[in-house]
């Protein structure tokens, strides 16, 4: 799972039948401190996420296709959450 920011989404009106419905997001990596360290990334919104936010998103197949809940769909990301906020203080709660 990683951090990303949700930069933009794409319209595809043809596209795999198992993909109608869903809405897909274009994703900038991102560390905790808001830092860019790869390319964007498309992927499906398994979330209600917009342009703007926070999310987690998962960078694996298998887990992307589970979040959709679309067996066999040809999925490899997907944003699965919504971050509110990123906590790095190393002091002990």
């Amino acid at each position: 799972m990683r951090l990303g920011r949700v930069v933009g989404t794409v319209v595809a009106t043809r596209k795999d039948g198992k993909l109608d419905g869903t809405k897909l997001l274009l994703v900038e990596p991102v560390t905790a401190d808001r830092t860019i360290v790869a390319f964007l990334t498309l992927a499906v919104d398994a979330a209600q996420a917009g342009v703007g936010d926070t999310v987690l998103v998962v960078l694996d197949g298998r887990a992307a296709v589970s979040a959709l809940r679309r067996r066999g769909a040809p999925v490899d990301a997907a944003v699965i959450g919504v971050v509110d906020t990123v906590d790095t203080s190393s002091d002990p709660v």
